[in-house]
């Protein structure tokens, strides 16, 4: 189905993991390990990416179905001290996206990170990564007592860019990045690259539009050409 196209926008806002950085196989190689402790079988790939947008709750989950409650929060404190060993040993983003980055920082327009993901594992990440000191703000999931979806703290992100929330757009993987980024009045911008599950109905979460790869954002920022509609 065809949309109009959202206006030009002033600033870029990223949620971090399945959009910005593609954390996925850091994540997987902690949970198996936790596995591996508990003398079970290394679980797919594919069935560990597809729940990284989800938080360690939804990670330790797939990999650990039957546990009882009492039972599920040692696992995942050890799943994030599993995975904050191994955080940044292979830091990684999302093929295209340095050029994305690049192109935006050429042409003055500031972009920030605004992630569910806390600050103690947030900042290690864009550091290992490179881009600690090029992004304009980070809000983590700990910066506020709100989270997405709700709107703040987009909201929060765009006054740090003194930008007005209707010229930033805001690019995710998951519901609720799109319902956070529509709350704050902001383009949302769906990544199709990132952790869908398969059980997702993205055609239904009302993006602006949706990205296949990170080159396609440039149009939306007045710096390229084509960009997939909404559909």
């Amino acid at each position: 189905m065809t949309a109009m196209p959202p206006p030009l926008a002033r600033a870029a806002l990223f949620d971090l993991d399945g959009t910005l950085m593609d954390s996925a196989p850091d994540m997987a190689q902690a949970l198996n390990r936790l596995r591996a402790e508990c003398d079970l079988p290394a679980l797919p790939y594919a069935d560990i990416r597809c729940e990284v947008s989800h938080g360690s709750v939804a990670v330790v989950r797939a990999g650990f179905p039957d546990a009882e409650d009492a039972q599920f929060e040692p696992l995942r404190q050890r799943f994030l001290t599993l995975y904050r060993a191994c955080l940044g040993d292979q830091p990684r983003i999302f093929d295209g996206f340095d050029e994305v980055l690049t192109a935006l920082e050429a042409a003055g327009l500031p972009w920030g990170v605004v992630t569910n993901k806390p600050g103690w594992l947030t900042d290690p990440l864009l550091q290992a990564a490179g881009l600690a000191s090029r992004a304009a703000c980070v809000v983590a999931g700990d910066s506020l007592p709100e989270r997405k979806p709700h709107p703040r703290p987009l909201l929060v992100a765009a006054g740090l860019l003194d930008v007005p929330p209707q010229y930033c757009l805001y690019v995710g993987d998951a519901q609720r990045d799109i319902d956070a980024a529509r709350a704050a009045g902001m383009t949302a911008v769906g990544a199709r690259f990132g952790y869908l599950r398969p059980t997702d109905t993205p055609e239904h979460w009302q993006a602006a539009c949706w990205l296949d790869h990170p080159s396609e954002l440039l149009p939306l920022l007045g710096l390229g050409s084509a960009v997939r509609a909404h559909g």
